[in-house]
């Protein structure tokens, strides 16, 4: 690992693939200095890796220098009785019959470390702390006053949504919360699903879960750096769009922290 105020030949080796790739660290004297650092964190920022000036294995074999260990997967200690501690007023029996498959989706989006792995059931805690897919309820935010449900989400081109019943019919579903024509139509291409056609499938556990672990990937340069700068705001910002269930987020994510190896 190299940082600053690293120095020696690794350091010349680093300066050198810098440069080799575009990034001009300034001399290459063996001295991470200033100038090594704000290239890095630029290569970094190319590779859509997390930018923190440090050379890492995943910097490190981007540029060319190191192999990435295989990160150590945490869900052999993700039991329904460890997970029960960060889910304190939900049924044992929810965890135990939606977990496996919670598990088993960001297995094979590769998604399998321990912060993922928290970040998967931090969101879930926040969006549906039953630990159950759930549709999402009816609101002031979504439907109008003596409005039909969910009215007030059927133009919002936001959302991909062009008038009715779009709303209702994309509204919030599974773990995620899925919201919108947009979403439906793009996470449904990504896990095979024709979620468009049949949106209440977005609450099949099984497809929930896939849509958790799907929709984690397609932000995950950006978690991990929410992540690895701990913050958790900016972090539940990129799935929720706001601070929506904030306080649970936060919350679970420090019990599965202490309680997860």
């Amino acid at each position: 690992m190299l940082k600053l105020g690293s120095n020696g030949p690794d350091v010349v080796a680093l300066q050198q693939a810098l440069l080799a790739a575009g990034f001009n660290p300034g001399a290459a004297d063996g001295d991470f200095g200033a100038g090594t650092q704000a290239a890095v964190l630029a290569f970094q920022r190319s590779e859509h890796l997390v930018a923190d000036g440090v050379v890492g294995p995943a910097t490190g074999t981007a540029l060319g220098l190191a192999e990435v260990p295989e990160i150590p997967s945490a869900i052999p200690e993700v039991t329904p009785q460890i997970v029960s501690k960060i889910f304190p007023f939900t049924p044992l029996g929810n965890i135990k019959a939606n977990l496996p498959v919670v598990l088993g989706a960001m297995d094979a989006a590769e998604l399998a470390d321990k912060e993922m792995v928290l970040m998967a059931l931090a969101t879930i805690r926040a969006e549906t702390e039953s630990f159950e897919p759930i549709s999402e309820g009816v609101s002031r935010f979504n439907t109008s006053p003596q409005g039909t449900p969910f009215d007030l989400y059927n133009n919002r081109k936001d959302l991909g949504n062009v008038g009715p019943p779009d709303g209702a019919n994309f509204c919030g579903r599974g773990f995620v919360q899925l919201t919108g024509r947009f979403n439906y139509t793009k996470f449904g291409k990504e896990i095979g699903r024709d979620l468009v056609g049949d949106p209440a499938l977005a609450n099949d556990p099984k497809v929930a879960a896939e849509l958790l672990a799907r929709f984690l990937s397609d932000k995950e340069s950006a978690i991990r750096q929410a992540l690895a700068d701990k913050d958790l705001r900016t972090a539940r910002k990129l799935v929720n769009g706001g601070s929506n269930g904030l306080d649970r987020f936060e919350n679970a994510f420090a019990i599965g922290s202490a309680v997860i190896a």
